[in-house]
């Protein structure tokens, strides 16, 4: 054992021993030394930004990866933003990490391997957006003709401001809001989709006017300059925007997603406020223009319809002409409704004394009182024959039960049939009493009605009734005066009377003759 496992050194041995931690420095400053700026290209894989702002990706190629570490300050200053699968050329130092033994990149620029590689990846990227639907022209909204407030997302700072704001104080000044936002840089597209979406956030009614367009603006630059405006958050941010609006980035042969997913595109910043907003001379001009031109028609027609209006007064008639006739048929027809009234009066009037003597009060109630006996007859009758259909039916059922003895015994069980003669005593108790109540009911309604029709209310009003001495109305003063005695009932009692021989006469009033003074007049 002792020869495997040496518990000294050989003899001879003269190295240093070393803890793990000297030998990881050691490794570290011989590195540091020996690589102390180094530029690798190579494909990014495993990006990741941490809270703290700091990167961590692998750069590699196809035999071998190292970690790549970038702090936050130079993330910040990065002109595009660093994905999985992009070619980029690194350019740092080369360092270790003793808490793993490795050995990293610690890199203070990066950049897309050449334009080739942006513009593969902006391909790439415009596929994924318009799969999803982002650039349909369907989603495209219209813009307002005459914004009341335009929001601008740029750089407060620069040209293109100045630019947007003088071209709308020559073509038609309105209210402009500026939202300040970076527009190149790592940062410049969280700005920039910030701007967008805080826009679009601003209540309709607020204090701060809701911007009726949104432009968002930059100037000319390279294709890393112009990237901030190729992120997906970017792109994503104008085709949710319910506010129109208008991309403005670089010259007209610069291009970016934003393009494809923004309502409009202008070639440049002042061409997008030339899209904004009209010429407000061009509009006094054509307002005036319209109006004349309203005016214009308006005259035409209103003398056309006074020209129609006059034709056709002339073709019509004279109003008086027009009531002459039905004034002529009115007076008629007055004059044969006051006819028709009397006429109708004197009929009904004949009526009712026709009816009168068969509404006697002692001829009703004759009637009712014959009604009366009738229905206590029927119901003596009905309470007998119930009577006597219980007898019959007690001395069958006695007849039976003798007749179904069985070997010599009786039959006694009679409880069903007796049950079966008190139901139908008690249902034909039950009809008489109903039948005696209508009759009181009838009674009642006939005796309502003879107090209706009676001529006691109208001896009330002043009339009285004339009889002779048999009990025979008088109906004229020929027959009362040929009879010595009469009888004049009022409304509280009757009165004997003799008509005198000589009292004086009276002519009878013809129904077409006029009424007398004091007596009733026309109706009209």
């Amino acid at each position: 054992m002792s020869d495997f496992f040496p518990s000294e050194p050989a003899p001879g041995a003269n190295m240093a021993e070393l803890t793990v931690s000297e030998l990881a420095g050691s490794i570290k400053r011989t590195i540091e030394s020996n690589f102390d700026r180094v530029r690798v290209r190579g494909e990014l894989g495993r990006v990741t930004i941490a809270k703290s702002g700091h990167m961590y990706a692998d750069l590699k190629d196809d035999k071998a990866v190292i970690n790549t570490i970038m702090w936050k300050g130079s993330v910040s200053r990065l002109p595009f933003r660093p994905e999985e699968g992009l070619e980029v050329v690194a350019e740092g130092k080369l360092s270790t990490y003793p808490g793993r033994s490795n050995y990293q990149l610690i890199a203070d620029t990066m950049n897309p391997a050449g334009a080739g590689a942006l513009m593969a990846l902006l391909e790439e990227r415009k596929k994924k957006l318009a799969a999803e639907g982002l650039f349909e022209t369907s989603r495209k909204q219209g813009l307002p003709f005459l914004p009341r407030a335009i929001g601008v997302v740029t750089s407060p700072t620069g040209a293109v401001i100045r630019d947007i704001l003088h071209r709308l104080e020559d073509r038609f000044p309105v209210h402009v809001l500026v939202w300040p936002a970076l527009v190149q840089g790592e940062q410049a597209a969280a700005q920039i989709e910030a701007g967008i979406r805080g826009f679009n956030a601003l209540p309709v009614d607020g204090r701060v006017p809701r911007p009726d367009v949104i432009i968002v603006a930059r100037g000319g630059g390279s294709i890393e300059d112009l990237w901030p405006f190729n992120e997906e958050i970017v792109v994503r941010a104008a085709a949710d925007s319910a506010i129109p609006l208008i991309s403005a980035v670089g010259h007209e042969t610069d291009t970016t997603l934003i393009d494809y997913a923004s309502d409009r595109r202008a070639p440049t910043p002042t061409g997008a406020a030339e899209i904004a907003v009209p010429v407000r001379s061009e509009l006094v001009e054509r307002t005036s223009l319209a109006g004349e031109r309203l005016v214009r028609s308006l005259s035409q027609a209103v003398a056309r319809q006074e020209r129609e209006l006059k034709a056709i007064a002339a073709r019509l008639p004279r109003p008086e002409s027009l009531l002459d006739l039905r004034q002529q048929r009115f007076d008629y027809a007055e004059g044969r409704l006051t006819t028709a009234l009397q006429s109708a009066i004197f009929r009904k009037q004949a009526e009712f004394d026709r009816v009168v003597p068969r509404l006697r009060p002692e001829t009703l109630k004759n009637h009712l009182q014959q009604l009366e006996r009738d229905t206590v007859r029927a119901g003596q009758g009905l309470a007998g024959g119930l009577k006597r259909l219980s007898d019959v039916n007690a001395t069958r059922l006695e007849g039976l039960s003798r007749r179904l003895s069985v070997r010599g015994q009786r039959l006694t069980d009679v409880s069903e049939p007796t049950r079966r003669v008190d139901a139908l005593g008690d249902r034909l108790g039950r009809a008489v009493n109903r039948k005696l109540q209508d009759t009181e009911k009838q009674l009642a309604r006939s005796s309502t009605m003879l107090e209706a029709l009676s001529f006691h209310a109208t001896l009330e009003r002043g009339f009285a009734i004339v009889r002779d001495q048999s009990g025979q109305l008088v109906r004229s003063s020929d027959t009362a005066k040929s009879e010595p005695q009469l009888t004049v009932t009022f409304s509280d009692g009757d009165v004997q009377v003799s008509p005198g021989k000589n009292a004086p006469q009276t002519p009878r009033r013809k129904a077409s003759d006029p009424p007398t003074e004091g007596g009733q007049g026309t109706l009209f």
